[in-house]
């Protein structure tokens, strides 16, 4: 039996240092596995820096002023007007990505689809829409929406409308025109990985029998859910945190959580209740990306086997 068992632990060895799948490794030292982190210390300390010490005295303001404690945080949730920001906030943010979400799906699916000569033009067309001024497309917007805008001229005219309707200094503006801003930010994710699926996986499901709703539903959707996460998380985080647009199109009594951050600075000078909200929009951004890692079958902190 010792014999036997001697053997056993020699096989064992032996597997473990031929590299066979399955077999017990050992693990590096721990100054080897260091070995090459001197070459990081530029990057962490650029990082250090520029991101983690101007965070830290953001994260440190919202608890230290004007007195010591979580009152900035409480009268945040607190104070009704303040809570109506933080609501503004999330519908528009969520709304803005839901539209995204929709009309970003089909375009993206178009320029796949169509021949390759046209699917790059259309491809331009997008990426023009982004490099042109943010500036000059929000104006754009005021122009198209304002009550004597082209838009409600064309409605009024056609017999839809009989007085023009107010899509500028409110919310409604705000969600349009923050939706045409961030459709290519949700088309370019989509459009690589629908390009990425091999059709013969769709014929395949048509060979089975499937119709073509199941096949889209059951075979192309999920194939296309890292596009779809990726997208959808880059617009809901960046709409969070959007200033320009809800200045130019949204109005006073539909603040939203940036426009409130830059109140508190330049005309209140209350920096603790600013710190707080900032806080608040980095604190939702983490959460947002650790689910959205979650949710991804090849990310490190999934439930990947």
């Amino acid at each position: 039996m010792k014999v036997a068992i001697n053997a056993l632990h020699t096989a064992q060895g032996a597997a473990a240092g031929s590299g066979v799948p399955g077999a017990t490794t050992r693990r590096p030292p721990l100054r080897q596995r260091w070995r090459g982190s001197r070459n990081l210390l530029p990057a962490l300390l650029f990082l250090g820096l520029f991101f983690f010490a101007p965070l830290i005295g953001l994260l440190l303001r919202g608890v230290l002023e004007p007195v010591p404690g979580m009152g900035n945080y409480a009268q945040l949730f607190a104070n009704s007007a303040y809570a109506r920001v933080l609501f503004n906030t999330f519908s528009v943010a969520g709304l803005v990505t839901l539209i995204s979400v929709l009309l970003g799906f089909p375009l993206a699916w178009a320029i796949t689809l169509v021949p390759k000569g046209w699917g790059r033009w259309l491809l331009n067309i997008v990426l023009l829409s982004m490099w042109t001024s943010l500036l000059a497309r929000t104006y754009s917007w005021l122009v198209l929406l304002q009550a004597s805008g082209v838009i409600n001229k064309a409605l009024m005219a056609i017999g839809v409308i009989d007085a023009p309707l107010e899509m500028v200094h409110n919310l409604t503006g705000v969600v349009i025109g923050m939706s045409y801003i961030m459709i290519p930010f949700i088309v370019l994710p989509l459009q690589a990985t629908m390009q990425a699926i091999d059709p013969m996986v769709l014929q395949a499901g048509s060979i089975c029998g499937a119709s073509p709703w199941t096949n889209f539903v059951r075979v192309f959707l999920p194939l296309c859910r890292s596009g779809l996460f990726s997208g959808a998380l880059m617009v809901f985080v960046m709409s969070l945190g959007y200033y320009v647009t809800p200045a130019l199109l949204g109005g006073a009594q539909n603040m939203m959580l940036p426009e409130f951050i830059v109140q508190q600075v330049q005309s209140f000078l209350n920096w603790g209740l600013a710190s707080a909200a900032a806080a608040l929009l980095v604190a939702i951004t983490l959460v947002l990306f650790y689910f959205y890692l979650k949710l991804q079958p090849e990310s490190p902190v999934g439930n990947a086997r």
